[in-house]
């Protein structure tokens, strides 16, 4: 004889929760779709590149609890190998370049994170910008790098050798999908139970230690997957721009990856794609008017602001609310 379950509030409220986060996802995905006939492609994929470099950062800051100021040097290292490959085997097609810059990220993650998670907070943060830096130097003096004048004309090809990439709406639906695959990566591991440890050793690690996890696995863990994809981000972005610079690599890419994270709301899923959507958005706007020497004081003086009167970025203020009248 079948049985009806009785829904309890709590599991009620869970459930239309859920219906709106879903809801949420699918606008958000006809959004994408139809964006690239209302803005610029080029444009709408330097968002996407730099969303995914955010909402990785995010998942090691927001939810691991880890300040690491050294991850543009991941950026980086996916921009630069992929660039490497893409240019010197005109055969190798671009998912191949990506897949090989990403596993390059993961690589170096995993040597920085196994150096970096034996301390904690600002000595945290210190190992890591004095690695990155140490990796900026050697971008200098590679010679697969370009130097200073870093790698142009990285061919773009095509996509399983089918796909001609030298159109900026296809190079565009690539990168969206490209994007969906990291977003869908970083969502699942903070709603698993491996996130939800992530989140216990955030709020108090000496708990979790005493519960039996071992959390510099779990740490180690986070920091590798949050290198991967932000190499990812760095490989898609350099055959978007067919460009790989020492811009990627230098410290000031760190800190602007942490201004998007802390603008959007850190330990929010969509926060980080809201503050890279800003920055890139400001900047570019920025450097076309009057003011284009103030793009760095005038992103500052916004920060400044939204620290001060957003302390959960502007997603999480926004999450207050609807918590608040949807109860």
């Amino acid at each position: 004889m079948a049985t009806t379950q009785t829904l309890t509030p709590a599991m009620e409220r869970a459930r239309r929760a859920s219906q709106r986060r879903n809801l949420f996802y699918l606008a958000l995905l006809a959004v994408g779709l139809v964006a690239p006939f209302l803005a610029y492609p080029v444009f709408l994929m330097k968002v996407l590149c730099f969303a995914l470099f955010a909402c990785a950062f995010n998942l090691l800051l927001g939810y691991a609890g880890l300040l690491s100021f050294g991850h543009a040097a991941f950026l980086a290292t996916g921009g630069y190998v992929t660039g490497f490959l893409l240019s010197s085997y005109p055969a190798l097609t671009p998912e191949m370049g990506i897949l090989t810059g990403t596993a390059a990220a993961v690589a170096l993650g995993a040597v920085f994170g196994v150096l970096a998670i034996r301390r904690q907070g600002i000595y945290f943060a210190m190992v890591t910008l004095a690695l990155a830096q140490l990796m900026f130097f050697v971008f200098i003096q590679a010679p697969f790098t370009g130097g200073e004048d870093g790698l142009h004309g990285v061919p773009r090809g095509e996509l399983f050798g089918l796909f001609d990439l030298d159109s900026n709406l296809a190079m565009y639906y690539f990168v969206f999908a490209v994007f969906l695959i990291g977003f869908a990566i970083i969502q699942r591991a903070v709603h698993s139970p491996y996130g939800q440890v992530l989140k216990a050793i955030r709020e108090n690690e000496p708990r979790a230690v005493s519960l039996g996890y071992n959390v510099d696995a779990y740490k180690l863990l986070a920091f590798v997957l949050s290198a991967g994809l932000a190499g990812l981000a760095g490989s898609t972005k350099t055959v978007v721009f067919q460009l790989a610079s020492l811009t990627d690599a230098h410290w000031h890419m760190s800190g602007e990856v942490i201004l998007m994270t802390l603008l959007g709301g850190v330990g929010t899923l969509f926060g980080p794609l809201v503050g890279a959507g800003l920055v890139v958005s400001l900047q570019h706007m920025l450097a076309q008017s009057p003011l284009g020497n103030w793009v760095s004081p005038i992103l500052g003086l916004i920060f400044v602001i939204c620290v001060l009167s957003f302390r959960s970025g502007i997603v999480g203020e926004a999450l207050k609310i609807v918590r608040k009248n949807f109860k």
